[in-house]
């Protein structure tokens, strides 16, 4: 997955909460592209930001590219794989 800084990383908060982050994002100056970035349980809740933020928020907000994968986290009792997903957005 690609570094930038036009990234929000979702995890365990509410999904209002990185909504607030997108629209911040998108608003605060010419910022025309974006990423949300999730692995595990919270690739739910980035989705959900994606499409609260195009249903309330903004209109022309339009998924440009969708990345997945596995990453393989190391753990005292061996190995686990963790998917991961990088959503590119832009207006």
């Amino acid at each position: 997955m690609s570094k930038d800084s036009n990234t929000i990383y979702v995890g365990t908060k509410p999904a209002i909460g990185y909504v607030l982050g997108v629209i911040t994002q998108f608003n605060s100056s010419d910022v025309k592209k974006g990423t949300l970035k999730a692995r595990g349980r919270a690739i739910v809740t980035a989705i959900d930001v994606v499409e609260i933020g195009r249903r309330k928020f903004f209109k022309d907000l339009k998924v440009d590219k969708i990345e997945i994968g596995t990453e393989e986290l190391q753990r005292e009792d061996g190995t686990r794989n963790v998917s991961e997903i990088e959503i590119n957005l832009k207006r």
